[in-house]
């Protein structure tokens, strides 16, 4: 009989990696532990790639810069913020960045998909994910990953990036086209970074998703055994447990780290 393929996505895979006992209480644990209250960098990422979304939706004559901010106002949500003037502070800065971000498209050159859902499958794994947006250019498609945060990105995070490198294996299969170029656009500092993936860097990237996802599946057949869930699922405790959803449900993360305020991922927080 052949070996059923394990679904998988970069979501799962990170969360894995980061720390196997997060994985547990989000995709193993039914109900799941509750979660702690929303950060506030997520609304703003989210409002972002809402806003862009959008706006590509509207007819050409509209998607203009000025539309880009009004999308933004329109989606915008105050979850995570310390108070309603901190969250209008960033309401405003998040406006600036997008409309600032919509001046350098060309509002006529349609994208191939935007929030595309891909996949491909492998030897041993189902792969999926979501496509912020799939460009054509030179007769190749690109993909593009919007990125909201504080830090700078460098060539390094799209090359490296397994989410990005499952996404150009997905947009080959589910589109049928060629498909090397990946790219960051970093919204806060208007920079584009971006990185070629050539067959052998893809592969290795499938290789270690094939053995995380490896290790994930011996672990829950593991765990449905009946073996202990924390000796099969640990905790990689360290400084980002104070930033973990699930910290309240895990006293060795409460131990490792002091817990964060919803605003702290903000560049002012």
């Amino acid at each position: 009989m052949p070996r059923r393929l394990l679904p998988v996505t970069p979501s799962k895979l990170a969360s894995f990696s980061d720390c196997p006992r997060r994985y547990k209480f989000s995709y193993l644990d039914r109900p799941a532990p509750p979660k702690g209250p929303p950060w506030a960098h997520n609304s703003v990422g989210a409002a972002c790639h809402t806003a862009l979304k959008q706006w590509w939706d509207l007819a050409v004559a509209r998607r203009t810069p000025e539309s880009a901010g009004t999308l933004l106002d329109a989606v915008w949500i105050d979850d995570g913020f310390r108070d309603l003037a901190q969250s209008a502070l960033w309401r405003e800065r998040a406006r600036e960045w997008v409309q600032g971000y919509a001046a350098t498209l060309d509002p006529t050159t349609e994208p191939v998909g935007v929030e595309r859902f891909v996949a491909t499958p492998t030897a041993r794994l189902a792969l999926s994910g979501r496509v912020d947006r799939i460009d054509e250019r030179d007769g190749e498609l690109v993909v593009v990953d919007y990125k909201t945060g504080r830090r700078a990105l460098e060539e390094i995070d799209a090359r490296s990036s397994p989410a990005l490198a499952v996404y150009v294996l997905g947009v080959r299969r589910t589109l049928r086209r060629p498909c090397h170029r990946v790219e960051l656009h970093h919204l806060p500092s208007g920079r584009v970074v971006g990185a070629t993936h050539t067959d052998d860097s893809l592969q290795r990237q499938l290789s270690r998703a094939e053995a995380l996802a490896d290790d994930m599946a011996v672990a829950t057949d593991t765990l449905q055994a009946g073996a202990d869930a924390d000796d099969v699922f640990a905790p990689r405790t360290g400084p980002h447990c104070g930033w973990c959803d699930f910290r309240r449900s895990c006293p060795d993360g409460q131990r490792a780290a002091p817990a964060r305020e919803p605003w702290s991922g903000l560049a002012d927080g």
